[in-house]
């Protein structure tokens, strides 16, 4: 017997908001993160934007002691998942050894780990603090959350580069669908704007230079897009077995009805041609959710701004979708957030729920001129009012990693 995946409580930190609510009104609005940066000095780098979290006090959502002891990137796991929990109300009416903890990172504690270096290369071997490896092993967001709330079913982290979130949540609602888990804890985070981080991204040409005049940058789907802003997050949600949320009157706001996932095997950084591994995954989310191409309302896009992502992701949703694909609705929204590495699918399949709940899509801001090449509608600069029955939010990450979710309205 398999059973059906509700989602129930949800729970962001991101550039640019705290909570969702937040987080969509700026979005709707059509707000960018985008900013200088701040967290290291830039100065002799080539990029020197980013968006990166602003204003950002882990005090508000955990104990000053332990969140010194926190990397970055747990820091806003641990807040997101605290929203989340709190709005599903699962803390306190699930056994926790039926509670699983699926909280994803690309790359894990990159701050600490390059910290420690520096630390060890300035000031010796004896500087290194104890806490070191707990704050920088990827598996170390979930590991704290399921201390936090005492939940003891399957804890892991998925690592597939920019489709870890995705993958979490996917993940996460097979355990549920199969019976081997009653709820969840799934999504991801990521905190990469370090010196380590963004100096390789820029080295691949992958990133968007326009320092000075960042307030149009970046521009996915343009005909003159000119590259992918880092950015940094988090984004978690409680997936319920729907008898488990009904029992106890958890707030259900839609169900994951499907998740595609695949590899391009091709290239570790470029996309398959025509985006056939993207395709690939958005066929078998259509499969596994049970609807066809014309049921589908919006798709929140990958969309880097790159030049080859772009395109193959253009491609991928033509080639999947069919004509169908030239009607639906499809936006970036790393046109205001950035690219928050692992931790960007989870985010947008959090904005997907926000666009069924309040029937609005959010826009892909700095959009100006059409790439004949990218030709979908793209809802251009401006959100848009629409009712939204199923929704589709795709991840692709370097490697070849396709990871593509399908949530739908709940209709009881």
């Amino acid at each position: 017997m398999t059973h059906r995946v509700v989602i129930t409580g949800m729970g962001t930190v991101n550039p640019v908001g705290q909570s969702v609510a937040e987080t969509w009104e700026g979005l709707c609005a059509g707000r960018s993160g985008v900013g200088p940066i701040t967290l290291f000095d830039a100065s002799e780098l080539q990029v020197r934007i980013a968006a990166e979290v602003k204003s950002w006090s882990p005090e508000r959502f955990m104990d000053p002691k332990e969140a010194r002891r926190r990397d970055r990137f747990e820091q806003l796991a641990s807040a997101a998942a605290k929203q989340a929990i709190d709005q599903s109300g699962l803390h306190g009416q699930a056994d926790g050894a039926r509670v699983a903890v699926i909280v994803s990172a690309a790359i894990g504690g990159l701050n600490t780990i390059e910290t420690g270096f520096r630390t060890l290369i300035e000031q010796g071997p004896r500087k290194i603090s104890p806490f070191y490896i707990p704050m920088m092993m990827s598996n170390g967001a979930a590991s704290l959350i399921g201390i936090d709330y005492g939940f003891r079913g399957p804890s892991f982290s998925v690592a597939s580069a920019c489709a870890s979130g995705s993958d979490a949540i996917g993940l996460a609602g097979l355990l549920i669908r199969n019976g081997l888990a009653d709820a969840a804890v799934a999504g991801a985070s990521e905190a990469t704007i370090t010196m380590i981080g963004v100096l390789p991204f820029d080295r691949t040409g992958a990133l968007s230079r326009r320092n000075d005049d960042y307030s149009m940058t970046p521009a996915p789907f343009d005909k003159n897009r000119h590259g992918l802003v880092m950015g940094e997050g988090a984004g978690i949600v409680v997936l319920e077995r729907l008898e488990h949320a009904q029992a106890r009157q958890a707030p259900i706001l839609a169900e994951l009805v499907g998740h595609g996932s695949t590899a391009d095997a091709y290239h570790i950084t470029a996309p398959a041609e025509h985006g056939e591994g993207g395709a690939a995954a958005i066929r078998l989310a259509l499969a596994d959710a049970g609807v066809t191409p014309e049921e589908i309302s919006y798709i929140n896009a990958h969309g880097t701004g790159t030049e080859l992502n772009d395109l193959a992701e253009t491609e991928a949703i033509k080639a999947a979708l069919g004509p169908a694909a030239y009607r639906i609705p499809v936006s970036s929204t790393k046109s205001m957030t950035g690219h928050m590495m692992g931790a960007t699918g989870a985010v947008e399949a959090i904005l997907c729920v926000q666009a069924i709940r309040t029937e609005r899509i959010p826009p892909t801001i700095h959009y100006e001129t059409p790439d004949p090449l990218c030709d979908l509608d793209y809802v251009p600069n401006a959100a848009r009012a629409a009712k939204v029955e199923v929704a589709l939010s795709n991840a692709f990450g370097f490697g070849g990693h396709n990871s593509v979710l399908a949530i739908r309205r709940f209709a009881g």
